[in-house]
């Protein structure tokens, strides 16, 4: 960049975000909140599972940390870390969805999860279009995903009751799409979404109930974290 020349604010923003972005291994996260996050889609399921050939805290003295009885906060903490991983959220994001679940009518807890749940690169996930939430992030930001006919390119957009989401006529025939809507049936696609494959397109008939949200997290511990 040359000397004296201002430099664009968006152009710092979008490298700030990449520099923030975890590069590290993403079996380390499992390992470390000792809990299958399935981060990397039909390899969690697979005898190459990191976490099912050494299901301990990750570093040299790992083994020993198991037996190391945790404090009420890191009781707490490990519980958001938790979340976070699951979504792939960075700190900052993932307060402003708690101060946003916050400010809601009902549960603090249920209302952040229905949030997060209400994610495009979520929802990209959950109806079969992506093998991982990562790779479901990576999608939307390619701009594969069209939400109401409208081009949408933003994984944390919120999507609402009604909407339908669809992949791109020209995207119907990438590989990693395919092969994600043909092992959808492991995992099942949840009651409250509509899935169409024929068409590749997804319904979102309700907002989930905590019942229905069997991720094996206890949001209260995160309510109870951030309420002090």
């Amino acid at each position: 960049m040359r000397s004296g020349v201002k430099p664009d604010p968006t152009y710092i923003i979008k490298w700030r975000n990449v520099l923030a972005r975890y590069r590290g291994s993403l079996c380390r996260l499992c390992r470390r909140e000792g809990l299958k996050l399935f981060l990397k889609g039909d390899r969690c399921y697979s005898d190459k599972c990191a976490f099912e050939r050494r299901g301990y805290v990750p570093g040299e003295h790992g083994q020993a940390r198991l037996r190391r009885k945790h404090s009420d906060y890191g009781i707490q903490l490990r519980e958001k870390q938790k979340l976070k991983r699951m979504f792939g959220l960075l700190e900052k994001q993932f307060k402003s969805y708690y101060e946003k679940a916050d400010k809601q009518k009902g549960v603090t807890g249920t209302n952040l999860l229905v949030l997060l749940e209400r994610r495009l690169d979520n929802m990209v996930f959950r109806m079969g279009f992506a093998s991982s939430g990562g790779e479901a992030r990576q999608l939307v930001r390619h701009s594969h995903f069209l939400v109401n006919g409208r081009k949408v390119n933003i994984p944390s957009y919120l999507v609402k009751v009604g909407d339908e989401v669809q992949v791109r006529e020209g995207s119907r025939k990438m590989a990693r799409i395919l092969d994600s809507m043909e092992t959808v049936a492991r995992r099942g696609v949840p009651q409250w979404l509509e899935l169409d494959k024929d068409n590749f397109k997804g319904v979102v008939k309700m907002f989930p109930t905590r019942e229905e949200l069997t991720m094996p997290i206890q949001e209260q511990l995160v309510v109870e974290l951030y309420s002090k």
